[in-house]
């Protein structure tokens, strides 16, 4: 029987520039930390090899101590590694792979899949390639998959980068397009993709297995890697989603209105923990005095989580005759805070919405600081 790990997507070196630095460079770390694992997790399930479809590194410039950081992270597993460029790290005359090369620095059971020919593995199996050479191809690039030649009696494993057409594209110009019937039409018994950042069946014998550490805030099965089980040449393999990712990308974007939606927004958010990313975008309205427990909410929910990205451009400010009156604001600061009261009912104005806000925080902490000092 044949048993690999069918990895993608690792974007080693992405720095997410959403986040604070701290929380970015949180990130840029947690996807070494992400191919460690893997490397430990294909060393416990004994597989034969590693694939890795595509989208090994983030960009072709990534910092040479990032290059050797990726390779030293694979150091768990000690079988078979076959490594796939894809159009982040397409085999250019002079990419990061031949950077790698050049600094000696890719170990020996790491196969670096840069030409279109088949790669056979201990006589286990044989890998049919099909490298990105630049980030954009119009073409099909596994169509050679079915004129290759194998040795008979060996499992044929296709390894590509793209989106299949008719399923993740919409339309056939797309770039760097894959048959949706080519397993089946080059007599493939699995088909391992990447470029598709979420674990997806296209059909029995071709997934996308997704990145291993979520990325983005879409609701799509990242975070997976894929164990593949063929028992023999022809049989049906047997794809196995196993979660290796540290973190959970969640996206939220509440409509405000009363002060009760603020109190579950709040429960919702003191409800996270380390593991979680959020991209928040609050929409509606609320008072002076919600958008203060709001705030506290939000900054208390960035020391207990991993990250957050605030977006408040959807929310508008409706400041209550309370709300001024509690601020005790009169003559210019009162005409102020009136002019921008206006001015920021209008839901379109930012400026005034965050002039508002500011000098009603300002307003409440000096009368905070009176209260303090009586």
């Amino acid at each position: 029987m044949l048993r690999f790990l069918h990895t993608a997507d690792w974007q080693i070196g992405r720095m997410p520039a959403q986040f604070d630095p701290d929380d970015a460079t949180a990130l840029f770390e947690a996807r070494f930390a992400a191919v460690e694992r893997l490397a430990t997790f294909a060393r416990d399930q004994h597989v034969d090899a590693v694939l890795l479809a595509g989208d090994v590194f983030d960009s072709q410039t990534v910092a040479p101590k990032t290059i050797r950081r990726l390779f030293n992270a694979m150091a768990g597993y000690t079988g078979p590694w076959l490594l796939l460029p894809g159009n982040h790290d397409a085999a250019l005359g002079e990419s990061v792979w031949t950077r790698a090369r050049r600094d000696a620095v890719v170990p020996a059971n790491a196969t670096l899949c840069l030409t279109a020919e088949p790669v056979e593995i201990d006589g286990r199996m044989v890998v049919l390639p099909a490298p990105l050479t630049q980030r954009h191809s119009y073409g099909d690039l596994t169509e050679w998959f079915g004129s290759a030649v194998t040795t008979p009696g060996l499992p044929r494993i296709g390894l590509a980068h793209g989106a299949v057409q008719g399923i993740l594209a919409a339309d056939i110009d797309s770039a760097n397009p894959i048959a949706q019937d080519r397993a089946a039409s080059a007599r493939l018994d699995y088909l391992a993709l990447g470029d598709w950042h979420g674990t997806k069946e296209i059909d029995a014998r071709t997934w996308y297995a997704g990145t291993p550490e979520s990325d983005r805030f879409k609701d799509n099965g990242s975070g997976n890697a894929l164990i593949v089980s063929i028992d023999a040449v022809g049989a049906a393999p047997r794809v196995e989603p196993h979660r290796i990712g540290a973190f959970t990308w969640r996206s939220l974007a509440p409509a405000l209105s009363v002060a009760s939606d603020v109190d579950a927004l709040l429960a919702e958010l003191g409800a996270l923990g380390r593991s979680d990313v959020v991209d928040l975008r609050p929409t509606g309205s609320c008072t002076l005095g919600d958008r203060k427990r709001l705030g506290q909410g939000i900054d208390a929910a960035r020391a207990s989580i991993r990250a957050l990205a605030l977006d408040e451009a959807g929310l508008r400010v409706t400041p209550t005759d309370d709300d001024i009156a509690a601020l005790r604001a009169d003559g210019y600061v009162g005409d102020v805070l009136h002019e921008l009261r206006q001015r920021a009912a209008g839901g379109d104005d930012e400026t005034a919405r965050a002039a508002l806000l500011l000098l009603s925080d300002t307003m409440l902490s000096l009368r905070q600081d009176e209260q303090v000092s009586r």
